[in-house]
């Protein structure tokens, strides 16, 4: 402190350094304040960065305006009528289907209750569950086959009035379901050996991915 107070050992460089007042424009030409800045932007940027890939695909919870008001809640929950009526692809192919007009009005035009839709174009419905292009999904494998409930992996469905993503749909929910989900073997030949050969080795029941589930190409080939 006295060698800055006795400035007569003081470099011009030094002098400068100690009459230069300290105000927000020193502050900002900071080499520190720079530094800080330039960490903290980093610092945002990797972590939305990564909040991105974790999120891509992923919308659960949504829950689209579609052309028409059309009620799951009245039809599949008052009405009871089955999933496969409308979806007819669910137990035959990789996609459920979405219902054409006619199909529709195979009941509106006995029923004549609610909106008639007499418009020969077909409904642009607003797609909510929507897989990447590089994961296979098959409807009919997992409901033919397998046994499994829409509601599985759709939710409540004959409870919403307007249809959301229930489930994640993401890779790890997929393998996390092949971990816990037993192989419906009931009734299916085509199990018979593998049921006997797991039997051998192992007193609990076979899961899916004892038959491959958790194999990559099972789902990305």
């Amino acid at each position: 402190m006295k060698r800055f107070l006795d400035q007569k050992g003081l470099s011009e460089e030094e002098k400068e350094i100690v009459h230069s007042p300290i105000t927000t424009g020193s502050i900002v030409r900071s080499h520190g304040f720079t530094f800080i800045v330039v960490f903290l932007v980093a610092a945002l940027g990797f972590k939305a960065l990564i909040n991105g890939l974790y999120s891509v695909g992923v919308q659960q919870g949504y829950a689209p305006k579609q052309p028409i008001a059309f009620s799951h809640k009245i039809h599949a929950g008052q009405y009871e009528i089955q999933c496969q009526y409308c979806h007819t692809g669910v137990t035959v192919g990789k996609s459920a289907t979405i219902p054409s007009v006619n199909v529709c009005m195979n009941c509106h035009n006995q029923i004549k209750e609610g909106a008639a839709y007499d418009n020969n174009t077909p409904i642009q419905w607003v797609r909510i569950h929507n897989l990447p292009d590089l994961a296979y999904f098959n409807h009919a494998q997992h409901v033919k086959v397998g046994g499994i409930e829409c509601q599985t992996c759709h939710g409540p469905i004959q409870e919403m009035d307007v249809v959301r993503q229930h489930s994640l749909l993401t890779m790890g929910w997929c393998i996390d379901c092949h971990r816990k989900t037993d192989v419906n073997s009931k009734g299916n030949a085509y199990y018979d050996k593998l049921v006997e050969l797991h039997n051998k080795s192992s007193k609990s029941a076979m899961k899916v991915e004892d038959i491959g589930g958790l194999e990559c190409a099972k789902c990305h080939y």
